[in-house]
């Protein structure tokens, strides 16, 4: 499992090179698109995954925190959508990485 794995994220850093290569050379493929895409779509749902755990984890603390501490709920839920709008800010960033990767065209 582990070299297959191995043999598939060499592919996947090692293709584009050859893509850019014989796109360079004068020859067609326009391999740099397709890679593109699946970086742009992993990467967002890598982002958007992790950061859902994140924000349940912080969200489950902060209620645990106001069930142990009734008079410091205000406080806790303050630093608590601080924090979530935090975790939020790093998906809306992949976000734009993604969109400048689907979007922008590659250097000829």
């Amino acid at each position: 499992m582990s070299r297959s794995l191995i043999l598939v994220g060499l592919a996947v850093v090692g293709v584009p090179g050859v893509a850019s290569a014989a796109e360079a050379a004068g020859g067609g493929g326009g391999w740099i698109g397709p890679f593109a895409v699946i970086a742009a779509g992993l990467g967002m749902a890598l982002a958007a995954g992790l950061c859902g755990l994140g924000q349940g984890r912080a969200v489950a603390s902060a209620v645990d925190a106001m069930a142990r501490q009734p008079g410091a709920a205000a406080r806790i839920q303050t630093a608590m959508i601080i924090g979530l709008a935090l975790i939020e800010s790093l998906a809306i960033y992949v976000l734009v990485v993604a969109m400048i990767l689907l979007f922008v065209q590659p250097i000829k």
